[in-house]
């Protein structure tokens, strides 16, 4: 072994002796740790590498300690090297300066109470292991003595690890040792797959040998072929300091950012070197050199402090459990599975990895009675075949108790058995086995199978929640379910959701409106919604908490104003609900708890109008597709809420930065947009017309809107070119018109209409058919397709009235004509005016505006409108007359252009119109490159030729005009110099009609600019503009026109919409004629102030029963549309399934075809050779038959054998026998004394009574003082025979008789009448021999409200009295020891009055006794024991007299001593041998168990 250097020089030791005392950590501050979450946790702490150094740099010396030996006391035994070491293993320059000092401790023996101390720890930080790539680790040295408080804030603080929901604790062979690949493979892979699912820390050893290389391996494995960074597993390996190899460079005072480790697996010696796949590293320290297990109690301390903290995940509150995972293994590995046994700390057994795993896996399904010493023995011979010799027989004896003790308890002992009982991963073992330890566990009331489904959905793992929480055995209640449906809801489990769906909870009763509040409350802080919220509180004039109508003010902005809010701003009387302040949901019995939502009052406002659609809107904004997808199939307005989605979504996808949630959110955007169709088209193929219903129909709980209106709004045009919507949309765009007529009748008529009594035109209507009064001509009028062509007429006679007007008859007086012409320009303007002011939805004056003016033909209207007035301004002036027939003829080409709006509704010239709109920005773009070449080549020409030209419009000319002209083929004529004139040109620019003539000489006469350049320029020039650019702007239409080609037809069904929708509430009257229709509606709003009316055809409100048989018809097909897609899903993945199928085969039929031609060449030399073979032996036996060596008899026959199959023999696959119980008292052998350091003698059952033989038993004796009141027998011992004390009689106040008859007394001690119990003495008892007690059992009927008695299981239900005292873990009966002389226990005593006394004193001597005898007590003795008599004293009457006296002075007992009422339940949390009696109990008045 490499010598350390040594630790400190003098000044060192100086300065840490000189150190103040490590100051413990407050455990308030450790109450508050959970709060360290995955949103907390890292970005609270890691603050920059630079101020996290410095800050542990500070933090860990004052906190966290180690151990130096300071004194050196030579040791007889040396070091590996041969050199003279201490006491504690370190050589003479390994010690601190003042330790080599003989001045204090001098002439001692070492003690490491005395010779070690505590100073600051001088090795922390982050570990790099040298050639293993960058992974880097963070480790500590630390006292053994360090509290758990304190480790436990390092690792969750300051080394920012999450708060664990599962703590996995793998123990097991610290040697190398082999494992089966398959075994070892499923193991690797179900320990990374549970630690990463329910973000568990798994604790290992920590060094690169064993067991702990196995977990290793495991995480490396997971690393290497996962990219999933989130996943990362936290392994913490806990080694002992001074048993780790190349520790040396570890140290450093200020710590180590990064320390760099090598592991020497060869130069290791006796020493481990740490395991490089461990992330976390916790070296204990006790100041030893080479002594290994100095970390186990630090790992025990610590393990059980993490399983005491509070794990808050998913909303939900639970306690982190703790699992041990046993691999292989030695006698150590046996002693942690016993003692993580007896503190209820659940085992998975993996067997097939080796010694103590098999060892008990072999037996574990034995009954106690078969598992014997001889066994063990056996086992041990099998199992251990090196070390076997080196047991004696008294740890054989006590390996087979501590096995009986382990196998006993098979609710905390799981065997992992490869392939066998169901069993494929080791994962669902491990989860298995903590819900099998949780349900054994004793509760009051449902509380296990609240605390398994706590589990379960904090590990996320549904899989387990439906195989063995969702049972037969648990009925559960929706309301159950409501608290942790919450937290898969926050958490995002949408697996769990369905599954509480599936399992009973209704939508309608979770989604309450405190409900709501919390869900919003805990938002997901990243999400967009979220930071819109948060600028609507900040908005309040005041301090608020959130409430529903702030959402709703934000959904609103995101449905559209058309829509009303969907939460109303609570009125002044009402009382605000206040957010709830409970951060997490605990599910505890204790505390806060979420079932307060739960629990909401009477009034109807606790609900929402449509719970589904709260729901459903909380999971959209959060952009939570699985969520969302689940709600929303548990909706009836299906389609509206689809399609409103689809709207909220296309509004966050525009504000979202992040890419990866825009692309999230877009493609959620079309999977709602195709659900919406499919619904539709389902609702459309059974009945057209309650399909078109749906349509139109006005949905309250969507802010009294239509699946119409939110379609168009959120542009699905998916949705609005299905062919039921184009449907309908045609229908309204005939109106009552048959659409089965005609364009040349509708026009005929209009031009003629007595010819619609002639049935030229046919209508839906029957009345209408019927009928030949004016009906027929106001609705043939009213029809929109009969308005939109008026209109088209009426538009175009404008347009020739305009061209008139312009080119004949423009008059400096205006005409008859013209005047006509601004008559009809009036009613354009009054009907614009009426468009902008209609306000069907109740929108605000600018919200019209802002709608009106969202719509392009819209803003052209308005333009030519103004720029008409403009021209009509100057033309009434006399001296602009001109410039305003300009005007109005500028304005003529924008009226003309209105004409491309009117042909959008022609199913050929619409999408053309389309493209052209899609082209016209290409435009726009590609005019930008063109700008660049024509700006530049133009000033450099107009720079060459020109000399100082000083005219703007020239300058213009030659700039720009020129250079965009030359692109169409005008090429300056002067540019190269050819075709120059003088005549063409004014020399000095003075000419306004000419251009500045080109440089030329002083004559004028030729020019002298550089004819080469200007060429050069002009072909540059017109190769990038006519070649690249014209040919770049005809591929841009190219790509735009066969983009737009394949949704052209989709958008043009869409934007028809507007069309029809603008003539369906336009007034019948085309212009001029339709300035009567705006003095009619004049008069009736602003005169008679009569409300406008809802459009009936694209708004209608149905009937309650209507509409509730409509949503119902809806919901049925939705149902239909979601069973196909799965059927088409299942389909997929059948014909998925048969194509690999067909490729596995190809493969496999190539291979035997390999094969079998192999095989075929195999056995055509094997036949070869085995002839060859026959030949020699032919030839060997005939030569040795000719030399007389043998005789003619018993030469064998070389003849063709078939080999027979060799069958194994059949293993002895024995079933577990029904064990009929144990006749042996059990707890009273528990091998840990309570509260005592003594262990008891292991005694296996074979060896419990007296009769049996065992020679090498030799138990301690032990006799506590007695501290309680009353006498008690001496301690006893060798010295005092205790001769005075009588037993089997009678001993003064003292009975010493048993129950069982006359026990025997040996050596002056009583034997106990049951067997041995591995201690001799009284224990904690106060008397040798019996200590009788009297258990009291009070009960009483469970009652409901009504007072009616409660039934389990058809049976009733009893209620027991319970007492618990403060330092107590369980609940008992209040009974107990008695005072001599006193018929009443002392702990009745306590509980009850003293009025009461005598009262109680006639109840026990009424009562019935249900149990007299021994008692298995974990406080027996082979000398004392406990005997009980258990009087049953029942109430049945909820009147009676006595009851209700009891109740009295039940409520003014003692405060240190808790009491109630308990149903009696097996989970009642009571001593075992309280159970026992309280079955009696039951059993007695049939009650239930």
């Amino acid at each position: 072994m490499e010598p350390l250097p040594p630790r400190k020089d003098g000044s060192e030791l100086e300065e840490g002796l000189g150190v103040q005392p490590r100051r413990v950590v407050d455990l308030d501050m450790v109450s508050n740790l959970r709060r360290s979450n995955s949103r907390m946790g890292k970005s609270q702490y890691l603050y920059g590498n630079c101020g996290k150094q410095e800050h542990l740099s500070s933090w860990i010396p004052e906190n966290i300690m180690k151990k130096e030996c300071v004194y050196f006391v030579e040791s007889p035994k040396l070091s590996d090297a041969g050199k003279v070491v201490c006491e504690c293993g370190y050589m003479h320059k390994q010690h601190l300066e003042e330790a080599t000092r003989p001045q204090a401790f001098q002439g001692k023996e070492w003690d490491p109470k005395k010779h070690v101390q505590e100073m600051p720890t001088d090795a922390f930080g982050d570990i790099v292991f040298t050639g293993l790539g960058q992974k880097t680790g963070k480790y500590v040295r630390l006292s053994q003595d360090t509290p758990s408080s304190v480790i436990y804030r390092l690792m969750t603080q300051h080394w920012g690890l999450d708060v664990p929901s599962l703590l996995i604790s793998v123990t097991g062979g610290a040697k190398d040792f082999i494992m089966k690949p398959r075994l070892r493979s499923i193991f690797r892979r179900g320990l990374v797959k549970v630690a990463q699912t329910t973000g568990a820390w798994i604790i290992t050893g920590g060094s690169h040998t064993g067991v702990m290389k196995q977990v290793g391996e495991a995480v490396r494995d997971f690393s290497l072929s996962s990219s999933y960074n989130k996943g990362e597993i936290v392994t913490i390996g806990i080694a002992t300091w001074g048993t780790v190899h190349n520790r040396d460079s570890l140290i450093h005072p200020a710590g180590s950012f990064p320390a760099e480790y090598m592991v020497d697996e060869d130069g290791q010696g006796h020493l481990t070197c740490l395991d490089s796949n461990h992330s976390h590293f916790i070296l204990v320290d006790d100041g030893t050199h080479g002594r290994y297990g100095v970390e186990i109690p630090l790992r025990s301390r610590l393990e059980k402090f993490v399983s005491e903290q509070t794990k808050e995940r998913g909303g939900v509150a639970i306690k982190i459990p703790i699992v041990c995972v046993v691999l292989e293994g030695g006698p150590g590995t046996l002693h942690t599975i016993y003692n993580a046994i007896t503190h209820g700390t659940p085992c998975v057994i993996v067997e097939g990895s080796g010694r103590v795993a098999d060892v008990l896996a072999q037996v574990a399904s034995l009954p106690i009675s078969e598992i014997t010493i001889s066994l063990i023995q056996q086992k041990l011979s099998e199992f251990f075949q090196e070390m076997f010799d080196t047991f004696t027989e008294r740890q054989v004896v006590e390996w087979t108790k501590k096995i009986q003790d382990i196998v006993r308890k098979q609710q905390l002992l799981t065997i992992f058995r490869e392939g066998k009982d169901g069993q494929q991963d080791v994962d669902v073992a491990i989860l298995q086995a903590l819900l099998k330890a949780s349900r054994s566990q004793d509760h009051f009331g449902h509380e296990t199978w609240d605390h398994q489904l706590k589990l379960a959905v904090a590990w996320n793992r549904v899989d387990i929640a439906r195989s063995e929480i969702f049972t037969d055995e648990r009925q559960w209640k929706p309301s159950d379910l409501h608290p942790v449906m919450t937290a898969a809801l926050i958490s995002n489990k949408p697996e769990f959701v369905k599954l509480f769906l599936e399992n009973g909870v209704l939508l309608k009763e979770f989604a309450t409106w405190d409900t709501l509040l919390y869900l919003y409350g805990n938002l997901d802080p990243t999400c967009l919604f979220h930071s819109k919220l948060q600028k609507v509180l900040a908005e309040e004039p005041a301090p608020h908490h959130m409430q529903m109508h702030h959402v709703a003010q934000v959904l609103r902005e995101l449905l559209g104003d058309f829509t009303q809010p969907l939460y109303c701003v609570p009125r002044m009387g009402d009382r605000l609900r206040p957010l709830l302040p409970v951060p997490p949901i605990k599910l505890n019995v204790q505390g806060a708890s979420l079932q307060s939502l739960y629990k909401h009052s009477s009034g109807c406002d606790a609900f929402t109008m449509d719970p589904v659609r709260d729901l459903l809107i909380w999971a959209i904004v959060q952009n939570r597709r699985e969520l969302a997808e689940i709600i929303w199939a548990q909706s009836q307005d299906c389609i509206t809420a689809a399609l409103a989605c689809s709207k909220i979504l296309k509004e966050l996808s525009r504000e979202e930065q992040d890419t990866d949630s825009l692309e999230d959110m877009l493609a959620l955007t079309a999977a709602f947009e195709n659900r919406a169709v499919g619904v539709f088209t389902e609702c459309y193929r059974k009945d057209e017309e309650r399909a078109q219903k749906l349509l139109v129909r006005v949905s309250e709980a969507w802010g009294k809107t239509t699946c119409l209106q939110l379609a168009l709004e959120a542009k699905d045009m998916k949705f609005v070119s299905h062919g039921g919507v184009q449907a309908f949309l045609t229908r309204v765009w005939w109106g009552q018109l048959s659409m089965d007529n005609g364009l040349w009748q509708v026009f005929l008529c209009m031009l003629v209409f007595p010819l619609l009594y002639t049935g030229l035109i046919s209508f839906r209507e029957r009345r209408l058919r019927a009928g030949r009064g004016l009906a027929r001509i106001r609705t043939f009028f009213s029809a929109p397709v009969v308005v939109f062509h008026l209109n088209v007429l009426s538009y175009s006679a404008f347009l020739c009235l305009f061209a008139y007007v312009l080119m004949v008859d423009f008059q400096p007086t205006p005409s008859g004509c013209e005047r006509l012409l601004y008559l009809w320009l009036f009613s354009l303007v009054c009907e614009e005016s009426r468009q902008l002011f209609y306000n069907p939805d109740g929108c605000g004056l600018v919200k019209m505006a802002l709608r009106y003016f969202s719509d392009f033909w819209n803003k052209l209207d308005i333009g030519a409108i103004l720029l008409f007035i403009v021209g009509l301004v100057c033309r009434l002036t006399p001296t602009l007359l001109y410039p305003g027939r300009i005007v109005l003829s500028l304005d003529f080409i924008m009226f003309c252009l209105r004409l491309m709006h009117i042909f959008t509704i022609s199913k050929t010239l619409g999408p053309k119109i389309i493209i052209v709109k899609r082209m016209m920005k290409d435009v726009f773009f590609f005019l930008f490159l063109l700008a660049v070449w024509v700006v530049s080549f133009g000033v450099a020409k107009q720079a060459i030729l020109i000399h100082n030209e000083s005219r703007a419009e020239w300058i213009f000319r030659g700039v720009i005009y020129h250079s965009y002209l030359t692109i169409f083929g005008q090429i300056p004529a002067y540019i190269d110099g050819v075709n120059f004139s003088p005549d063409q040109c004014s020399p000095n620019g003075t000419d306004p009609y000419k251009p500045k003539c080109p440089e030329s000489d002083t004559r004028g006469l030729e020019p002298v600019f550089p004819e080469w350049l200007t060429v050069t320029l002009l072909c540059l020039y017109l190769l990038f503009t006519n070649i690249l650019l014209l040919n770049l702007l005809i591929a841009m239409f190219n790509y735009t026109f066969q983009q737009v080609q394949e949704h052209t037809d989709q958008i043009w069904k869409f934007q028809r919409h507007g069309l029809i929708e603008e003539y369906h509430g336009r007034p019948p009257l085309p212009p001029p004629l339709i300035l009567l229709s705006h003095l009619h509606l004049f008069i009736k709003r602003v005169i008679l102030k009569r409300p406008a009316g809802q459009h009936q055809q694209l708004k209608n409100k149905l009937e309650k029963n209507e509409e509730a048989a409509l949503l119902s018809w809806e919901a049925y097909l939705k149902e239909n549309f979601l069973q196909g897609q799965q059927r088409q899903r299942e389909k997929q993945k059948v014909q998925d399934l048969g194509s690999r199928v067909d490729t596995m085969v190809d493969l496999l039929e190539m291979e035997r075809l390999k094969l079998l031609g192999t095989l075929e060449q195999r056995l055509a030399s094997l036949e070869e050779q085995v002839a060859q073979t026959t030949g020699a032996l032919h030839w060997i036996m005939k030569t040795l038959r000719d030399g007389s060596l043998g005789s003619e008899e018993g030469i064998p026959t070389l003849a063709t054998q078939k080999a027979s199959e060799g069958q194994d023999p059949a293993l002895d696959s024995r079933q577990k026998a029904e064990d009929p119980g144990d006749p042996h008292h059990v707890h009273a052998r528990h091998l840990l004394y309570p509260n005592a350091p003594v262990t008891r003698f292991p005694v296996p059952n074979e060896k419990v009574p007296w009769e049996t033989e065992f020679l090498i038993y030799e138990p301690l004796f032990y006799s506590a003082e007695w501290t309680d009141k009353g006498p008690a027998d001496p301690m006893g011992g060798a010295l005092e025979p205790l001769s005075g004390i009588s037993f089997n009689a009678m001993d003064g106040p003292v009975d010493r008789r048993s129950f069982h008859g006359a026990y025997m007394v040996r050596d002056g001690l009583p034997l106990n009448p049951m067997g041995r119990t591995g201690l001799r003495g009284r224990g904690h008892l106060c008397c040798f021999g019996p200590n009788h007690t009297l258990q009291p059992v009070v009960t009483r009927w469970r009652r409901n409200q009504d007072g009616a008695i409660c039934r389990k299981k058809v049976k009733k239900m009893l209620e027991v009295l319970v007492v618990k005292h403060a330092l107590s873990e369980h609940w008992a009966l209040p009974g107990g020891s008695q005072e001599p002389g006193e018929t009443l226990p002392w702990t009745l005593k306590q509980v009850l009055g003293r009025e009461c006394w005598p009262c109680f004193r006639n109840l026990l001597a009424q009562g019935t006794e249900v149990y007299k005898g021994y008692v298995d007590d974990p406080r027996n003795t082979d000398n004392a024991w406990i005997e009980t008599v258990a009087i049953s004293i029942h109430f049945p009457n909820q009147s009676d007299v006595e009851l209700k006296r009891l109740n009295c002075h039940l409520h003014a007992c003692d405060p240190e001593t808790a009491i109630r009422w308990q149903a009696v339940d097996k989970h009642v949390p009571l001593h075992a041998s309280h159970k026992a009696i309280l079955q009696k109990v039951a059993a007695l008045y049939g009650a239930f168990y």
